[in-house]
């Protein structure tokens, strides 16, 4: 890991060497650790650090972007260099004005992202867990197959304005499938910035209880079902309405379903989704890769559409403030919401079962994908624990059915939503994200 002294100094030295108008350094590093295992026995065990530094050059309204992974005093040189040269073939942009000016003083503390001893564990701690999985899972026949990450990471942000911003943070995300040999499954997933907080055990039982579950399952006809969803369920529907429309540059573009919207009623009253990197759950980063203070977001309140993410660039093309959701200077998606959390309601998994005639209970999702989003509609399947729902009780495993649904239409039909939440991660965003029972939620018979 990279310290903030070593950090800065990287990036000043860069700076120094800069002849832009304006310059912006960033420095991103890495320590990734992986334990892998499939057919109950690790396969995998690896280590990877690793840095990347991008340099943002303006000229006039011109601007170059270049990367190094070499941190070497000359890669950096040539790194700063390139891009400002970059810059001198761009075309003008007409609509950039600057790079941020510094915000020190609405930073907050960013002890809550690094636990030192997610930091110093060791791949022995990893395959201690494998093992308990294992035994746990071969009780019941079973094999497992999954994933142990532990993740440091560090970012420093640096420009000529000014901006000086530093932040390492942790990680560990714990992922196992069990699967029988009449090809039923089931799965579990854990996050937490502490890896402390793992549950092996815990989900090594719940993976293993849905795969003994899943045996002998029965096939439905499509049509419009009552459904309770798991929170990682509900975190992949999320995470792609964010992708469809929570940021600056889909709402500027018109290319978001909040386009033309905002004030109106997107969703049911029982939702509200807000982009909250200070829950002490979610532990953001508190900056973005533009050195900006990151802002809690209010993007669905009561239903209503209220507002998306922004970066500088962005902000002023909406004529707003920047939120502090910029990317990586290389990224072409634009600001993106990062730490989102869909308010709890005041129901139990139990209650929700127990209210349904006939439905069926989903644990996730596989290969989401998009239809259209402006309506917010994607596909994919069910996977690794799908269960009928008859009189008031989990009765029969399903076969997987692929869903066909606008995200906004299932939550419009949000009946109930649980007061526990739990994290879910993917593609680098955490979710604090309740479990669901949808009302006429699409699903198809067939995968294909």
């Amino acid at each position: 890991m990279i310290d903030k002294a070593r950090a800065l100094q990287i990036l000043e030295t860069g700076l120094a060497t800069s002849a832009a108008d304006q310059t912006e350094l960033v420095l991103m590093g890495e320590d990734f650790s992986l334990t892998r295992f499939a057919e109950s026995t690790i396969h995998q065990n690896m280590y990877r650090s690793d840095s990347t530094l991008f340099v943002r050059a303006v000229r006039g309204k011109k601007i170059g972007v270049s990367s190094t992974g070499d941190l070497s005093p000359d890669a950096v040189r040539q790194a700063v260099a390139a891009a400002g040269a970059i810059a001198d073939l761009m075309p003008e942009d007409p609509d950039f004005e600057s790079l941020p000016q510094p915000i020190s003083s609405e930073t907050p503390s960013d002890a809550v992202c690094f636990v030192p001893a997610t930091a110093a564990s060791l791949p022995e701690q990893r395959a201690e867990a494998v093992k308990l999985i294992v035994g746990i899972c071969a009780k019941q026949k079973l094999q497992t197959a999954g994933a142990f990450r532990v993740t440091t990471e560090t970012v420093a942000v640096l420009n000529s304005l000014g901006v000086r911003q530093y932040n390492a943070s942790t990680k560990a995300e714990l992922s196992l499938t069990a699967v029988g040999e009449q090809q039923n499954s089931g799965w579990a997933i854990g996050y937490s910035r502490d890896i402390s907080k793992i549950d092996a055990a815990g989900l090594a039982e719940t993976a293993a209880d849905k795969a003994i579950r899943s045996r002998d399952p029965i096939a439905l006809e499509s049509g419009a079902y009552t459904v309770i969803l798991e929170p990682a369920a509900v975190g992949q529907l999320l995470l792609f309405l964010a992708f469809m429309g929570f940021g600056g540059k889909t709402l500027q573009q018109q290319r978001s379903f909040m386009a033309g919207k905002i004030g109106e009623k997107i969703t049911g009253d029982n939702i509200a989704i807000i982009e909250d990197p200070f829950d002490p759950q979610l532990a953001g980063v508190p900056f973005d890769y533009e050195g900006v203070p990151r802002r809690k977001v209010v993007l669905i309140e009561s239903g209503i559409a209220r507002g998306v993410v922004t970066n500088s660039y962005y902000a002023r093309l909406l004529d707003s403030e920047s939120t502090g959701h910029a990317l990586p200077p290389n990224n072409t998606y634009g600001p993106y919401p990062k730490h989102m959390a869909i308010a709890p309601g005041d129901k139990t998994l139990e209650e929700m079962i127990a209210s349904t005639a006939r439905g069926v209970y989903i644990t996730h999702f596989w290969y989401v994908n998009f239809l259209n989003p402006m309506k917010t509609q994607v596909t994919g399947t069910t996977r690794d624990g799908t269960f009928l729902i008859e009189n008031g009780k989990v009765t029969r495993a399903v076969r997987n059915m692929r869903l066909n649904q606008s995200i906004l239409d299932a939550f419009a039909n949000a009946e109930m939503i649980s007061a526990r939440r739990e994290l879910y991660p993917q593609y680098s965003v955490v979710m604090l994200v309740p479990a669901m029972k949808i009302n006429n939620f699409t699903l198809e018979s067939t995968e294909g």
